[in-house]
């Protein structure tokens, strides 16, 4: 018992230590610092570019990311170019020669997600920004850092890196919108950069390619996302500032009855000199409210009653 018991307490402290973990696929949420974070709101199929020029041919890899759930499968491409099942990160290489106009894919690169590798999944891992070790850049700022893996490439393991930088100015669909899964007109619509529809300029993409380079014994992908999802708080403003249907009919039900109330004890008391129960509407109804409901209930069971006790046949003439 002593043995369990300082094993117990051993985790906990670990706990304590280390930052959260899970494992699989990540759900769009955490809890870092006590602050709870729901990134819900940008989930779907988010696409970045990362292009070089690589002659004669120019580069481009697309990174696809859904925060919420693993990539479904886009139907104008075919099966054997897009990531396996399971992915929630995903590279795609394409190479682009500009004398012949010909495009042709150099790799696929799952980099996180539900992906098998000797019996376990990718890790999950959050950290506040203010105290982050991934990127000095973003250190001080308010905001987290989730830690994605679980993919290989070529035999080298494959992990994400996605700072969530709090942005009250940004709901985090700026400058591009979810690319469409398996569309019937086969169109995708995902872009970095759209125009303003009222002022005609262009947007600040809220996510952005940072870098994708060898660190240490893993390729890392960085990216960045400003919003102000990742501001503390965010998420208990969300619960606290939503009211459901059945609330509102409540409401609206309460101050229903509460007007009718009071507008007829006023002209009960202006036009019939009221007073007491006679200020009420339907006093006399309200009065014998409990009654009626006894009544009612007496003729009720008497119904069961005599119901179950009924027998057929012919009565004696």
């Amino acid at each position: 018992m002593k043995s369990t018991a300082k094993a117990a307490a051993a985790a906990a402290g670990a706990a304590l230590l280390f930052p959260s973990f899970s494992a699989a696929l990540w759900a769009c949420d955490a809890v870092v610092d006590k602050n709870a974070y729901n990134f819900k709101d940008l989930a779907g199929r988010h696409e970045v570019v990362w292009s070089r020029e690589t002659p004669p041919t120019i580069t481009n890899t697309t990174f696809s990311f859904n925060p919420c759930a693993s990539l479904g499968k886009l139907r104008d491409v075919p099966a054997s170019d897009q990531c396996p099942h399971g992915t929630q990160i995903c590279g795609v290489e394409r190479n682009y020669n500009p004398e012949s106009n010909v495009t042709m894919i150099h790799s696929i690169i799952p980099i996180s997600g539900d992906l098998l590798d000797g019996g376990k999944a990718g890790e999950i891992t959050y950290t506040s920004l203010k105290s982050s070790p991934q990127n000095p850049d973003t250190k001080g700022k308010e905001g987290i850092t989730v830690v994605l893996g679980g993919g290989k490439y070529a035999g080298i393991k494959q992990k994400a890196i996605i700072d969530f930088v709090c942005d009250k100015d940004k709901t985090g669909m700026e400058g591009t919108s979810p690319v469409k899964e398996e569309e019937g007109d086969g169109k995708r619509k995902g872009r970095l950069v759209r125009r303003d529809e009222k002022k005609g300029e262009e947007v600040e993409p809220a996510l952005k390619f940072v870098s994708y380079e060898r660190e240490q014994e893993d390729d890392v992908l960085r990216l960045e996302w400003r919003t102000k999802l990742a501001c503390a708080g965010a998420a208990d403003n969300g619960k606290s500032g939503r009211w459901g249907f059945f609330t509102w009919v409540v409401i609206i039900v309460f101050l229903g009855v509460a007007a009718y109330l009071i507008f007829g004890s006023w002209l009960n008391y202006n036009r019939y000199g009221g007073r007491g129960w006679d200020l009420l509407p339907h006093s006399d109804t309200i009065r014998d409210l409990p009654y009626l409901m006894k009544d009612f209930l007496r003729k009720v069971l008497g119904t069961v009653q005599g119901g179950g006790s009924y027998r057929g046949g012919y009565s004696a003439v």
